[in-house]
């Protein structure tokens, strides 16, 4: 029932990335630049280069990619899904497509929360790639550190079900619970601009809590025992 419609939903991922993709790639090379000049003013010299490409790279794919991303997501995508949704309550778009026999929810809602649930770990995925090339430019190309011993220490720092499936899982669970509020308020804001403004404020203060809230039980499960 829910990919009746594939090309909705295929064209709301593209709408989503492309909205998104921006700010969500520039903030993950700024991340890799924070995370490998910080491992540098703390590294001994002698040490530096020997740990290279590890420097924050296990929490950058496990922690900061899935939730920094979800938190633009939430700011970018998920504020104009609400305000997309809100607008078309307002203008009574949605009572239109009632009366023309169409369920709204599988024609707006549906099609929107799955593109963004889908989106978010391909954009996680990307915070997390460009964040490691910000690394790689500030070791190698910066300082002089060996391009290849900076990958072959990155490798070995990051463990694929630890951190890369760690941080897909999470990049899901957040896409979920970002899109959930976002179509949640859309569909329940008040019809006029005040209302839509509000559900947006929402959308925004809501998601950013609960990823936060979420990402410390994920990881008190994932990595408690």
């Amino acid at each position: 029932m829910v990919f009746k419609r594939p090309r909705l939903v295929i064209e709301q991922i593209h709408f989503i990335g492309n909205y998104s993709l921006i700010i969500i790639a520039v903030s993950g090379l700024f991340v890799g630049f924070v995370l490998e000049t910080a491992g540098v003013l703390h590294a001994h010299p002698i040490w530096f280069g020997r740990s290279a490409g590890c420097h924050g790279r296990p929490w950058l794919v496990r922690e900061l990619g899935p939730v920094v991303t979800a938190l633009l997501f939430a700011g970018r995508a998920g504020t104009s899904i609400t305000a997309e949704i809100g607008l078309m309550k307002a203008g009574e778009q949605i009572a239109a497509i009632e009366v023309m026999g169409i369920n709204p929810l599988r024609r707006i809602v549906v099609p929107r929360f799955w593109g963004g649930v889908i989106a978010m770990p391909i954009l996680a995925l990307i915070f997390s790639a460009v964040g490691i090339i910000g690394g790689w430019l500030v070791a190698v190309v910066l300082i002089g550190v060996d391009g290849g011993s900076f990958w072959s220490q990155m490798q070995s720092a990051v463990d694929i079900r630890d951190d890369i499936l760690a941080g897909f899982i999470k990049s899901v669970v957040f896409g979920l619970a970002v899109m959930l509020v976002s179509v949640y308020e859309g569909w329940m804001s008040r019809p006029t601009p005040e209302g839509v403004a509000r559900a947006t404020t929402r959308t925004v203060v809501v998601s950013s809590l609960l990823v936060l809230a979420l990402d410390f039980l994920l990881t008190a499960v994932m990595f408690g025992g």
